[in-house]
């Protein structure tokens, strides 16, 4: 099997995790969850994150051919339209991204000119896809239960889950968005735990488990599955379904989730600009109890 060249690049604002994945046989690569960085009290943007990724590629002289989201994020803005832009690529999501559009569109009031069919993207993906990334070949697993349109990409002897799995002493991801469900997440994460036992996983965020002090980013199956605090050691999906529902309503609302999905709804475009020539968030008022 061939092996994907990963390169992690973390940052530390959101915690996220972005991938450089190269085909160690060609010049060809894809980017995997990338960040732009964002300034909520000022409203400013700026691509110092996205600008390392841009450095790499340069560096080694690579193609760029994929810019791939593993779900619509609500932690962080994509710095898609940005990389594609420096060095082209396609944009790629799963295809369930019209299911969340639809919802969101209604919480944002989006209006007429905000499509809901997914056509912002150039690639929407369904469980079983297959494409390549030079000659690497890459399959699509659906693994919904965070959200709807949440993908695993299979790249080689790689998996990247986005936020279905953390590192396994922090666990799975929260269930209590839009389309979310924790059932639905449990059998996703079967669908992983499937995979051969070495496979490699590659986690979009890392928070600091308690007790270390090192962030961490890769994992294997035959590790989340004994290890994996929530869903691991042979957990039942009932067991996982009330563990995941009762953590849930514990939670805060991500502090960029308001932004952040307005903006990676549109594949990373910022809405439309009023007659000032300026663009705009929305913040709606008592929407969210």
């Amino acid at each position: 099997m061939l092996k994907p060249q990963v390169t992690a690049f973390f940052e530390p604002e959101t915690f996220t995790y972005s991938y450089l994945v190269r085909d160690p046989l060609s010049k060809s690569c894809a980017i995997i969850d990338s960040v732009l960085n964002f300034d909520p009290d000022s409203g400013n943007t700026n691509t110092s994150s996205a600008d390392l990724l841009v450095a790499a590629i340069q560096a080694q002289d690579l193609q760029l051919e994929w810019i791939l989201e593993t779900h619509v994020h609500a932690d962080h803005l994509s710095a898609a339209p940005y990389l594609q832009a420096k060095l082209g690529g396609k944009i790629g999501i799963g295809a369930k991204i019209t299911a969340v559009q639809q919802v969101f569109a209604e919480v944002f009031n989006a209006g007429a000119e905000f499509a809901t069919d997914g056509s912002q993207f150039d690639q929407l993906f369904n469980q079983g896809d297959i494409f390549k990334i030079g000659q690497l070949t890459v399959e699509v697993l659906h693994t919904p239960g965070h959200t709807p349109a949440c993908l695993t990409y299979l790249i080689g002897d790689a998996g990247f889950v986005g936020d279905t799995l953390f590192m396994p002493d922090y666990g799975t991801a929260r269930c209590d968005f839009p389309g979310g469900d924790a059932a639905t997440l449990y059998q996703s994460i079967q669908k992983i735990f499937a995979l051969p036992a070495a496979t490699r996983l590659f986690m979009c965020h890392d928070y600091l488990a308690p007790g270390r002090d090192e962030y961490l980013y890769e994992t294997t199956v035959a590790e989340q599955q004994q290890k994996n605090i929530h869903v691991g050691l042979d957990k039942t999906e009932a067991d996982f379904v009330l563990l995941r529902t009762e953590r849930d309503q514990t939670l805060e609302m991500p502090r960029l989730i308001l932004p952040s999905v307005q903006v990676n709804m549109r594949a990373g475009q910022f809405p439309p600009a009023e007659n000032n020539g300026v663009s705009y968030l929305k913040l709606p008022l008592n929407l969210f109890k």
